[in-house]
């Protein structure tokens, strides 16, 4: 079975580098004509250069492909409106979005600026949530459309020095959800990746011996399927290493206690309450 996506316009943010430019090299290399965002700056947001995303596009021309540049910042409305624009301009269509782009502003909790807790917010959280709505009107017209949201173990699961960025990466995932069911009548699908690769935004976190294995193209096939037709809606799918498995919110069946609940019978059921055996999804 090949996937193709001939006919088809993505629009991948972050992709001048790391991740976004294995997607976006994937995806132009199956047939999709592709709008290759990058604002060019810092792990940390500062700067700007539109020399990455040119650099991919003259790759992927390189190699019979079609692609153009956005040079515009995603955490911006006007910015993100400029990559859904210039993929009509060019192409008249929006067949998925790839909502890559971040930075790191790393500190433990108690050191963090609110300043820095916001910026990271704006551009992982509000970025993806301003891409996709300017997409949105497209793909429900067309009755079609595929949207990966990127996300992380340090917001499904936490880890020190990044609550500005777990909580961002865990925002996409109450977007998601949503969206899942919003967009099911519109033959939309929304997902969510959650990778571990060796990028700029990784290459101080993590020993070189462990970042040689975990090269960014063994996550690319799993963002090309959840942009494929056949994409399952809802899933967040974890890659790392070339190892491809599924994380997932699930609930217990808890305990009745009735309306008389006091904070004592609480107490008194607390193991029960949190006992996880038997739990599911939905």
């Amino acid at each position: 079975m090949s996937i193709s996506f001939e006919g088809k316009v993505a629009v991948i943010t972050g992709a001048g580098g790391g991740l976004g430019r294995q997607h976006a090299i994937e995806l132009a290399k199956r047939g999709a004509k592709v709008v290759v965002n990058d604002l060019g700056g810092s792990v940390n947001g500062s700067g700007g250069s539109s020399e990455a995303a040119l650099q991919v596009v003259e790759e992927i021309k390189a190699a019979g492909g079609e692609a153009i540049a956005n040079g515009g910042s995603v955490s911006d409305r006007a910015g993100a409106q400029s990559l859904i624009d210039d993929a009509m301009n060019a192409w008249g269509r929006v067949d998925i979005v790839v909502n890559n782009a971040g930075i790191l502003r790393d500190k433990s909790f108690a050191k963090m600026e609110l300043d820095d807790f916001q910026l990271v917010l704006d551009v992982h959280l509000m970025g993806s949530v301003n891409v996709t709505k300017a997409a949105w009107p497209i793909m429900r017209e067309q009755n079609y459309g595929r949207i990966v949201m990127t996300t992380s173990t340090s917001g499904l699961f936490g880890n020190f020095g990044q609550t500005n960025y777990g909580a961002a990466k865990l925002g996409l995932i109450g977007l998601m959800n949503t969206l899942k069911i919003e967009g099911q009548k519109n033959n939309i699908k929304t997902n969510a990746i959650a990778p571990v690769a060796a990028t700029r935004m990784t290459e101080n976190l993590m020993p070189k011996a462990m970042l040689d294995q975990l090269g960014p193209e063994l996550v690319t096939p799993a963002v090309v399927f959840l942009c494929s037709e056949d994409a399952p809606n809802g899933n967040i799918l974890q890659a790392a290493g070339g190892r491809y498995f599924r994380a997932q919110i699930i609930e217990n069946q808890g305990v009745t206690i009735g309306a008389g609940a006091t904070v004592e019978d609480i107490a008194e059921n607390i193991d029960a309450i949190c006992d996880m055996s038997g739990a599911s999804g939905r």
